[in-house]
């Protein structure tokens, strides 16, 4: 297996590192297929109730490694096959019903915003700038920018962050909605690693199911959301995590 992109699994605990520090993480195609590997491992196993992605050196991800594409890419046909790659890792943590924080120090930026907006919540360090950056070398977004990044901000200010070369400081970052919390730089990792842990000493179940809810609501009308609400309770209340928490619930109610 490539080292480009690491998973670890313990006590339920699935971590995903990006691992090309020395290109600030950016994706070739050794690390899309990796990438697109371990998310699918990841969010299949029935031993994760929780997932982290975080990332080796002083940066989360650059999106792809414009030098590699340069130097090894030959046609755009190749470019829209390796996004096509990393697009199936994102679908695998956007789709599944594990709850996904990320851990994202220093900068983050074109295709690595898609990848902090497959998380369901995201801690970035007070240093941290985060960016778009695309048109700066004559490209357009990938990596579910352009589906999620207006969903998350609004259209407005998504605009403005991909008509520009402005990179977000933490606090802008924080003040969009674009991220959950702003830690020192050096508690980044152990602030993830928190609130995938208390997914898991919870009812992890449920947090997943609605993650699943919110992030699938989209393909479906008003109504058919409601019946999808209506069912999932119903299938979450017979499940005996459900049932051992309801009976904890009506023992200290009385």
């Amino acid at each position: 297996m490539s080292d480009t992109v690491l998973l670890n699994v313990a006590d339920g605990l699935a971590r995903i590192t990006l691992n090309r520090p020395d290109r600030l993480n950016a994706f070739n195609a050794e690390a899309a297929h990796a990438w697109a590997d371990v998310t699918g491992e990841a969010t299949s196993r029935g031993d994760v109730g929780a997932i982290v992605v975080d990332a080796a050196g002083r940066a989360f991800c650059a999106g792809g490694d414009v030098r590699d594409m340069a130097e090894n890419m030959g046609s755009g046909a190749q470019i829209t096959e390796l996004a096509e790659v990393i697009n199936v890792g994102i679908r695998a943590l956007t789709e599944s019903a594990v709850p996904v924080v990320v851990a994202a120090q220093g900068t983050t930026a074109g295709g690595g915003l898609g990848i902090l907006m497959a998380s369901d919540y995201a801690v970035i360090g007070a240093d941290s700038q985060i960016g778009s950056l695309y048109a700066n070398i004559g490209l357009t977004p990938d990596l579910s920018v352009s589906a999620q990044l207006a969903r998350a901000v609004g259209e407005r200010r998504a605009l403005q962050l991909v008509l520009q070369d402005r990179m977000l400081s933490a606090s802008e970052a924080l003040e969009w909605g674009l991220v959950a919390e702003v830690v020192a730089p050096d508690a980044v990792g152990l602030r993830a690693d928190e609130v995938a842990r208390f997914w898991l000493a919870g009812a992890h179940g449920a947090y997943g199911h609605a993650k699943r809810l919110i992030r699938s609501q989209r393909e479906r009308s008003f109504v058919e959301q409601l019946r999808e609400e209506a069912r999932s309770i119903g299938a979450a209340f017979d499940t005996p995590e459900a049932q051992a928490r309801i009976r904890a619930f009506t023992k200290r109610s009385r």
